[in-house]
């Protein structure tokens, strides 16, 4: 049984033996050929490929110059729209500046103005509660 077994094992064995070596002369058939049919495809693949980077890299450039215009866009824009900022605030803090001094001039009219009638109605109250001083 033992040397059966050995004999199956080895027929086995010469059996995969025999089958590797067929199917590896099958396969090296099958291989230089494949190997071919992959080398052909591999080139047509390669250019076809090659193209479609090639498209994707003109991608890339267009969106970076893209980019770039929109970025110089923005900047002059932003500083355009600064400068008018500026302009405008430079301007209302000017026109407050100029109500608000026209403001305290009227209230120094109106103080002096106060103060010559105070200064009046003093001197009526005064003579009003001295008849007796003539002018």
């Amino acid at each position: 049984m033992e040397e059966e077994a050995g004999n199956g094992g080895s027929r086995k064995r010469m059996k995969s033996s025999d089958e590797e070596e067929k199917g590896g002369s099958r396969d090296g058939m099958s291989l230089d050929a494949t190997e071919n049919e992959e080398t052909e495809t591999k080139l047509v693949a390669s250019d076809e490929m090659e193209l479609h980077i090639a498209q994707i890299l003109d991608k890339i450039e267009s969106f970076t110059q893209t980019v770039s215009n929109l970025l110089d866009t923005g900047k002059t824009m932003f500083k355009e729209l600064s400068n008018e900022f500026e302009e405008r605030l430079i301007m209302i803090h000017k026109e407050y500046v100029e109500k608000w001094q026209e403001e305290i001039k009227e209230l120094r009219l109106l103080d002096a103005s106060n103060e010559e009638t105070t200064s009046l109605l003093h001197n009526a109250r005064f003579l009003i509660q001295n008849p007796n001083i003539e002018p």
